[in-house]
């Protein structure tokens, strides 16, 4: 028994730090693994019921990462044995059990606790219905939130709040708007600043700026920062930045809710975006006069946008104003120069600055490589563009398919159609899958040239691995391309295959088609195609392909 007499010191002497670290301990020797464990007796707990505190218990379940550990302790501390000091768990307590356990998705292990414990509010409710929500399961929320109706009364404000938060963020703006109706015409509880914002912030998400601005000016509380900020994003989102001045304005009459640096930093990019700089520094410089500090996000805003209409001069003015007040520059700020430095026609410039960032050891992204890939190619220069594509899979990024069609539509512009087609091959090992315009731009020029349909059967092969399918316009570059080869019967079956996905060929495709069947004798064959052409799809100048089809009759 002496083992257990040199444990409890921590309790006599020592901070709360070190009662946890006990604690844990002892139940990483217990070890349950369930939520129930029959076997597993709490009596080694016992000696920890004297000084069993809510602060206490918190602590401990915090510092769990096994969740079933936590709960195990939790029970225990429930029901004691000895109690002296009569504990029970608070309200935060089970707040905090509740919390932990849907960190780990075990939604039943917490609903049955709370049910056993007759602890299931309104306001535990919410944060289930959020916990699903987070994991996509929107179903299960609304589950919850119909529960919570019933248990409440309707009265469950909290539970209205996450299921309408849920929703949002799903996009199901139409389903939270019905809801969100249904709390003003029941009246069964008054919304708050959250209720209103989350709805604002929905409609502003799909653009519905409209709506958004009828339920600010419809709140039946104050406003607070996070409504009028979301209320200014949204309208700088849609680029009426004068309306989310005029917001701005709202905040600063009131005296009640101030700006603060998210809500100028929001403003001066949305002036920056439209390229009023100028009011984008007044909007700065009235930001400094409140007292709120610029931060990174706020540089980068104005440099951004004195980036986008090409004056990169100005822009590196203000990354030096920047740093001078102690604000240190990121990769947004140098992928910024960038952008500005290819808008003003100096890619050269925009090559150097992005050597330059490797050499300050900034950690260079898709982004940053992407831009400086697409001026090479709007160069016309895909040995340039290529060699940063081979840096990036060397430093571990994945470029994107965009950075690689450029090159593709590059090389294949230059007449290099042996280098497009090695580089759709060698695209996956480079860390990045061809897409269907990938495919296109290659197989369309393949089929052009005479004596390579063999290789344009192999990209096709591989494109449909890729998950891709033939198109209208593949369809007519491959019939035209069997033709011109000779090879009739692989034109027909492509030709029919296109009929039973309802495509259409091009005007040209079909010309070179007829001309190919009526020189091998197929006239008739022709007709017939023709008429079944028109039969299964809707061909809107139906006369231009009979007048071409009579040219060759």
């Amino acid at each position: 028994m002496a083992a257990p007499a040199r444990a409890l010191n921590p309790f006599n002497t020592s901070t709360n730090h070190s009662q946890v670290t006990f604690i844990t301990s002892l139940l990483q020797t217990l070890n349950p693994q369930t939520p129930n464990p029959s076997n597993l007796s709490s009596a080694p707990l016992n000696q920890l019921s004297p000084h069993l505190n809510p602060t206490l218990v918190i602590q401990v379940l915090h510092n769990q990462t096994n969740p079933y550990h936590a709960l195990f302790f939790f029970k225990w501390a429930s029901n004691p044995d000895p109690n002296p000091n009569n504990y029970s768990h608070t309200f935060k307590c089970y707040s905090a059990i509740t919390d932990l356990l849907l960190s780990h998705s075990l939604f039943s292990s917490a609903s049955s606790l709370l049910q056993e414990s007759n602890k299931l509010s309104d306001f535990l409710i919410g944060k289930f219905i959020t916990a699903h929500g987070r994991r996509g399961g929107v179903r299960a929320a609304v589950d919850w939130f119909h529960k919570a109706k019933v248990i409440q009364n309707g009265r469950c404000l909290f539970s209205y709040n996450a299921i309408l938060g849920v929703l949002v963020r799903a996009n199901r703006i139409g389903l939270a708007e019905s809801i969100y109706d249904q709390i003003l015409k029941e009246g069964l509880v008054k919304p708050d600043a959250s209720t209103y914002t989350i709805m604002i912030r929905g409609f502003c998400k799909v653009g519905e700026i409209g709506s958004a601005q009828k339920v600010f000016d419809e709140m039946t509380c104050e406003p607070n920062l996070i409504t009028y900020n979301t209320m200014i994003h949204g309208f700088c989102k849609k680029g009426e930045v004068d309306s989310a001045r005029r917001v701005l304005g709202q905040m600063m009459e009131g005296k009640d809710c101030l700006p603060d640096t998210v809500t100028f930093t929001t403003l001066i990019d949305g002036y920056g975006k439209k390229g009023e700089l100028g009011e984008a520094m007044k909007c700065m410089d009235e930001m400094v006069k409140q007292g709120c500090e610029p931060n990174v996000l706020t540089y980068n805003a104005v440099i951004h946008g004195f980036c986008l209409s090409g004056n990169v001069n100005e822009a590196k003015r203000m990354m030096t104003r920047m740093r001078l007040n102690g604000v240190k520059d990121d990769i947004a700020t140098h992928t910024s120069v960038l952008k500005g430095l290819c808008i003003a026609g100096k890619a050269d410039e925009a090559v150097e600055h992005l050597k330059e960032m490797a050499r300050l050891g900034m950690k260079l992204d898709v982004k940053a490589y992407g831009i400086v890939v697409n001026e090479y190619c709007k160069m016309k220069e895909p040995d340039g563009a290529i060699s940063l594509l081979v840096e990036m899979r060397m430093r571990g990024l994945k470029p994107s398919v965009s950075s690689f069609n450029a090159v593709l539509s590059v090389l294949v512009e230059n007449g290099e159609l042996e280098r497009a087609i090695n580089l759709v091959k060698q695209m996956p090992q480079m860390g990045c899958f061809p897409n269907f315009f990938s495919y296109n731009s290659v197989i369309c020029i393949l089929c052009n040239v005479r004596g390579r349909m063999g290789e344009v059967e192999e990209l096709i092969c591989d494109m449909f691995r890729n998950g891709h399918a033939l198109d209208a316009t593949l369809c007519s570059c491959l019939i035209k391309g069997y033709c011109e080869d000779d090879d009739l019967r692989s034109a027909m079956q492509v030709f029919h295959d296109a009929l039973d996905q309802r495509y259409i060929i091009s005007l040209e495709s079909f010309s070179v088609f007829v001309k190919e069947l009526c020189a091998k004798g197929k006239a008739v064959e022709a007709e017939r195609m023709f008429e079944d052409m028109c039969k299964r799809c809707s061909v809107v100048h139906i006369d231009n392909y009979r007048r071409v089809l009579d040219d060759h009759l």
